[in-house]
């Protein structure tokens, strides 16, 4: 019996810091111009890198964020939803799934990575056919 199931495929998107920190937290006061265009870049950005690649068009997705703020200090994951919640518009922008709902999109908390080390953003993606 051959098993036709496949593993789902993983996908990690860089985002670009602002500032060498994310784009949009929970606890940020931005201007209103400021916080739309800090949204269309981390939309926009990643609609561009899943196209780049190479993302098809699937059955549903499971998305995390990931932060790398390259030291030890204390961080509250769960402000990085504000970045998380456009990443996930620009994927439904970039045509992986019809709509970010949860028929579609499973969305894990953020998870921030303490140490030394370079600072990165990256959203990963898995992918289910």
């Amino acid at each position: 019996m051959t098993d036709t199931t496949t593993a789902p495929t993983v996908y990690e998107l860089d985002i670009p810091l602002c500032r060498n920190k994310p784009p949009l937290t929970a606890n940020q006061r931005l201007h209103w111009r400021e916080k739309a265009r800090r949204t269309r870049m981390v939309r926009e950005i990643t609609r561009i890198r899943a196209r780049q690649a190479g993302i098809q068009p699937c059955a549903r997705i499971t998305v995390q964020l990931h932060y790398r703020p390259g030291d030890n200090r204390r961080r509250d994951a769960p402000n990085l939803h504000a970045t998380a919640k456009p990443a996930v518009d620009g994927l439904v922008d970039a045509g992986l799934v019809p709509d970010d709902t949860g028929e579609y999109v499973t969305e894990v908390m953020p998870v921030i990575h303490p140490g030394p080390g370079n600072r990165r953003l990256w959203l990963t993606v898995e992918v289910t056919r």
